[in-house]
């Protein structure tokens, strides 16, 4: 299981980076639409403070610019990149010629049947919308549990994004997620619980340490 923290914030993956649990940085073109900075210097800034994959979401809309645009994200990011590939005809299309060199991942997925796609064009990760999924579809989690039984036994795995809270993070990662990419408040949340706080500030209060 790999947690990723879902931002095009530089200040946020500065932050999160030094959390110590937190293997890479997912965007979108929406995230990235909300860094002072331009999409390049965002990506090269993320870069720098990514030590694991950086995921990149294509804009494009036709075949011979995703192969572009593509060629220029590696150019930014090199290796370190995880190319997002929107799950429509075209986008599969481009993942079976472009994950055989790059790292792809399919994204926006909302059927099992675009996983089945994903798996044999080669994407090394299948990424779907939890919270979306629920309110688009009903059920998130179900979406899933469905995915999961596609891709079982393949090189794929499932990232799962739009997870807007700590409860709905574990119930997905129990439905068969493989990995999650979660907001920066929703990973700052993960962290704490009230009982936890309470339970250790009575260990304080009546105990001794080393240092006390």
């Amino acid at each position: 299981m790999v947690l990723y923290l879902d931002s095009g914030i530089v200040t946020e993956a500065r932050i999160a980076s030094k959390f110590g649990f937190i293997s890479g940085v997912t965007t979108n073109p929406t995230l990235l639409a909300k860094s002072d900075l331009s999409p390049e210097a965002t990506l090269k800034e993320l870069s720098e403070i990514v030590s694991g994959e950086l995921y990149y979401q294509l804009i494009s809309t036709t075949f011979d610019d995703m192969m572009v645009e593509a060629k220029a994200a590696l150019k930014l990011i090199d290796h370190k990149m995880v190319l997002k590939i929107p799950a429509t005809a075209t986008g599969f299309q481009a993942l079976s010629h472009l994950s055989k060199n790059i790292n792809c991942s399919v994204t926006g997925i909302y059927h099992p049947a675009q996983a089945v796609v994903a798996v044999e064009a080669g994407a090394k990760y299948v990424i779907a919308y939890v919270n979306r999924a629920t309110r688009l579809l009903g059920d998130g989690l179900k979406l899933v549990r469905e995915i999961a039984k596609v891709v079982e036994g393949s090189d794929t795995e499932i990232l799962a994004a739009s997870i807007k809270s700590p409860n709905e993070a574990v119930e997905t990662l129990l439905a068969g997620a493989n990995h999650l990419t979660l907001p920066f408040s929703v990973l700052q949340e993960m962290t704490t619980h009230e009982l936890s706080e309470q339970t250790f500030r009575e260990f304080n209060e009546k105990g001794r340490g080393v240092m006390l």
